[in-house]
């Protein structure tokens, strides 16, 4: 399931009896996060537009920041990034699927069904290794997303300016909040997960096939809870990578964390998250029809997460 964020990989998928169909799940995968995340391109802009540039003195709310997107550059600039954000799933989905597939045969050996913490650490690791190779695509689209009207060309343009102003080293701006982030997301998320399985066997539902409702419900509630727990760090890293364009500074973790607290307070670390809360159930929602119909239509069997 794809909601535009961080996800923990479904270590199901590679079950016994699908390693040969991987190439169907990668396929199914990324379509459905392409279609989800195009049709949630305007409210990932206005989080990270409010992320960037909401404060006590410049306050915006959703509505105010969706305004004056649509003033700077028309309703097609509420799509501007998500090009590279649909160019980036696919090597995405295929990295953190081949590095689970490799964690789970180590790490969990023979079991039928991986005890929690080695679920948490197989795909810790899968999400670990995909951000590392996948974050200067992650600064590139920030950059992108947050452009003024003919600021970049395109996406070589963009890459060419980042690399030519600031150096290799601003493709990996965010890159630590971004790896702290992944032990609170994953643990809230798995763990909110299992827990709504458990409600869902209490109340007789039979989990080896559950119905679509039970399904998304989980996953929407775990992703939710998953985000919030590590939305501070999530606003740090896009503050970094688009700092440089911000304020022609090349800040450190901890100096965005003050900067933040001391202008703002702790609320100021929940900026742009009303978008992103509004943003994970259609995404949820789409990209769970999107993804079983393709599993449907190359034939391979339905999965729990």
């Amino acid at each position: 399931m794809d909601t535009g964020e961080q996800l923990m990989v479904p270590v199901d998928v590679l079950g016994q009896g699908n390693e040969g169909a991987l190439w169907k799940f990668l396929l199914s995968g990324a379509m459905a996060g392409a279609v989800s995340r195009t049709g949630t391109a305007p409210l990932d802009r206005a989080r990270v537009y409010m992320q960037v540039y909401s404060s006590k003195a410049n306050f915006m709310n959703l509505l105010t920041g969706l305004r004056s997107l649509v003033q700077e550059g028309g309703v097609r600039s509420l799509w501007r990034g998500n090009g590279i954000n649909v160019l980036k799933i696919a090597p995405e989905y295929a990295i953190k699927f081949s590095v689970l597939e490799q964690c789970k045969n180590f790490f969990c050996g023979v079991h039928g069904s991986p005890p929690f913490q080695e679920r948490l650490l197989a795909g810790s690791l899968a999400v670990a290794i995909s951000q590392t190779l996948i974050n200067p695509m992650e600064v590139l689209k920030t950059r992108l997303t947050l452009r003024h009207t003919g600021q970049y060309k395109g996406l070589l343009d963009c890459a060419r300016q980042i690399l030519e102003q600031d150096g290799t080293r601003a493709l990996y701006r965010g890159y630590l909040p971004n790896m702290l982030g992944i032990i609170p997301y994953a643990c809230t998320d798995l763990a909110v997960y299992e827990l709504l399985q458990y409600l869902w066997q209490k109340l007789g539902r039979d989990m080896k096939d559950p119905t679509g409702v039970v399904s998304l419900s989980s996953v929407t509630l775990s992703t939710t809870c998953g985000q919030m727990a590590s939305y501070p760090l999530t606003l740090v890293r896009t503050r970094m990578q688009a700092q440089d364009t911000v304020e022609g500074s090349n800040p450190t973790m901890l100096g965005v964390f003050r900067g933040i607290l001391s202008q703002q307070g702790c609320p100021g670390l929940y900026r742009g998250m009303t978008p992103t809360l509004l943003k994970v159930l259609p995404a949820g929602g789409i990209s769970y029809l999107v993804y079983e119909a393709m599993k449907k239509t190359l034939g391979v069997q339905a999965l729990n997460r």
